[in-house]
């Protein structure tokens, strides 16, 4: 069974959002999508200060079978991206809740948040 921490927001396509203290956001993939891609090998970021409408493309996962977009959950401005991950892929694997998040970003409209799946939602969307 997948981890799926409760303070959690998730989309469809098993990216996951946490709201920080400061307003701003960090986002990642799901354990279940990170077990599904197998050993991920690379990972290519969006760059600084970039702005995504949600559902866009900002970057991609490379396993050692299969590539995989991650997609901006919300309209986001980027803040900052995981540099660890450029020697360290394996990151996403290892901890897809913690060292291994993504990007960091802002939103001008906080209500796309409450409008993600919540921890159960998430839950029954994958069949567990």
């Amino acid at each position: 069974m997948s981890e799926i921490p409760e303070d959690l927001r998730y989309t469809e396509t098993h990216e996951w959002v946490r709201r920080e203290d400061n307003g701003g956001y960090t986002m990642g993939i799901t354990d279940h999508a990170q077990a599904e891609m197998g050993e991920i090998v690379m990972v290519e970021m969006p760059a600084g200060d970039s702005t995504y409408g949600g559902g866009d493309p900002m970057g991609s996962l490379e396993a050692v079978k299969t590539a995989e977009d991650f997609l901006a959950p919300m309209d986001l401005q980027v803040s900052g991206t995981n540099d660890s991950l450029d020697d360290s892929p394996e990151l996403v694997n290892q901890d897809p809740y913690g060292k291994g998040w993504l990007v960091r970003f802002t939103a001008d409209d906080d209500s796309q948040f409450d409008d993600l799946m919540t921890a159960d939602e998430y839950a029954n969307h994958i069949g567990e």
